[in-house]
Formats: C-alpha cells, structure tokens, sequence
C-alpha cells in the first residue's frame, strides 16, 4: 500500500518551486534589463546623429575600384583627354578658318570695288578716246581729198583703214582715188577682211 506525503511535505515542495520559479523570473526580468539599457546607451542622441550625417556629408565617397577595371578607367579617363584635346583642335581650326574667311570676304569686297572703278576708268578712257577718233574722222572727212590722201599714203595700212572705215562712204572714196594703186588695195583687202571671222549667226 502506496504511502501518501503529507500536507506538510507537500506545501514545502510547493515553497521549493515557487522560489525558484520567482529566481527564474527574477533573472530573466534582470536580463531584459540590462539589455535594454545597452540599447539605450548605444542609442545616439539627436545632436550625435547630426553631427554623424554631417560628417558623412563632408569626407568626400570614395568608390573602391576592383583591379580588374582600373587600366580600363585609365583606358577611359586616356580616351577622355584625347577627345578633349581634338575639340580643342577643332574650336582652334573653326575659329581659323571664320578668321580666313572674313578676310577673304573683305578681299572680294575690295577687289569688286577695285573692278568697278577700273570698268569706271575704262569707261571713261574708251569714251575719251572714242570723241578723239570721231574728232580726227571728222577732220580727215573735211580736208581735201588730195591733201587726204597724202597723209594716208604715210599711214600704216590698219591704222588708214581704220579711219577710212569710219568715215562718210563719199569722203572715203575721194581719200581712197588720190591713194597709189598699191595702198589703196592694200587697205581695200584690209577693211574686207576685218569681219570675216565675225559669227554669221
């Protein structure tokens, strides 16, 4: 036949496991304690968080290149100055060359000027001495045929047909009777083939 505790075995046994599990609880309330205040002494005040971002806003990020990649980066930053330096070529040339070409707008400028007036003066000549051959015409026309005629025959033949061919057909052909028969057909040929390669059409 089994024995029983008695009542007061079994209060001391239940005394027994309330103090240990209340050592438990106590130990473990203790540890979330202290963990807890770690955490909070860990824990940054505002003014050291500021402090902190500032301090990462200032140091300057350094990106960390694998070895790998830094003679392709040098490869790069190489390819960069060479590029660079070109456009520099480039805006050096490009400036040269709309220097060039103002001056050689200027140039074309004052050679059209220079035309205009050279075509000025010549205009000017050829009139001049257009009236000094329709004045000296006009003098052969009004001498006498005979006197005329003298004076031609000392003439150059191109230059006695010239203003033969110039003169009234009435006044040329009494020049042309007091010629000798050498020079007035030397001239004839002469004025008659003055317009033979003159175009037909």
């Amino acid at each position: 036949m089994a024995r029983t505790k008695s009542p007061r075995k079994r209060g001391k046994a239940r005394g027994a496991l309330t103090v240990i599990a209340l050592l438990l609880l106590t130990s473990g309330f203790l540890r979330v304690g202290l963990e807890a205040t770690e955490a909070i002494a860990k824990e940054a005040s505002p003014e050291e968080m500021a402090a902190e971002d500032a301090q990462h806003k200032t140091e300057p990020q350094h990106c960390v290149a694998d070895d790998d990649l830094i003679p392709l980066l040098q490869a790069m930053d190489q390819r960069e100055t060479e590029i660079r330096n070109r456009e520099e070529e480039i805006a050096v040339r490009m400036q040269a060359l709309r220097i060039a070409d103002e001056k050689v707008r200027e140039k074309l400028v004052q050679l059209r000027e220079a035309e205009e007036r050279l075509s000025a003066t010549i205009a000017i000549v050829d009139q001049a001495a257009e009236t000094d051959l329709a004045r000296l015409t006009s003098v052969y026309e009004n001498m006498k045929p005979k006197d005329a005629a003298a004076l031609f025959e000392e003439m150059a033949p191109e230059f006695a047909a010239g203003f033969l061919g110039r003169m009234r057909p009435e006044a040329a052909a009494g020049v042309m009777a007091g010629l000798t028969p050498e020079a007035a057909y030397t001239i004839s040929v002469i004025l008659a083939g003055r317009n033979a390669n003159a175009p037909k059409e």
